[in-house]
């Protein structure tokens, strides 16, 4: 049950944070204000961890060097997010931003790609992926009256 509750809490906080970073790109340009937005989440991030880590640095080493694009891809993400959401709106940038997580999801979860445990690419997937795309086109145009 909590990681429903954390996986709420996570599209929520996306959502709000792809708005405050492009209105802040409005104000100090869109590669400034990616500068500062990772710079504030890194040191929230090491203030957390200050608390609450737990883990150990010196074990990077075993992790598999593909696992450090995360961090790069955050860089991505942020940049990505605010030029969507600035030609997009919110409501539609964050809808297509949805349907491409989840096929890519669900390709890497089909094919078990980066290690991951092969879970198949149902019908029920496409079809809800269909309806999703169907969701968006209803929420970008207008249909006649």
């Amino acid at each position: 049950m909590f990681a429903v509750i954390f996986a709420i809490i996570a599209g929520a906080a996306m959502s709000f944070q792809g708005v405050f970073n492009t209105r802040l790109s409005d104000h100090i340009g869109l590669y400034e204000s990616n500068v500062l937005v990772q710079g504030i989440a890194f040191l929230c991030s090491v203030i957390v961890l200050i608390f609450f880590g737990t883990g150990n640095f010196s074990a990077v080493g075993e992790a598999s060097k593909l696992d450090l694009l995360g961090g790069a891809l955050g860089v991505v993400i942020t940049v990505t997010v605010m030029l969507a959401m600035k030609g997009l709106g919110a409501t539609i940038a964050v809808s297509i931003i949805l349907i491409a997580q989840l096929l890519t999801a669900a390709v890497v979860d089909a094919f078990g790609l980066l290690n991951e445990e092969k879970i198949p690419f149902t019908w029920q997937k496409i079809l809800g992926l269909i309806l999703m795309v169907g969701g968006v086109m209803l929420l970008k145009y207008k249909l006649p009256t």
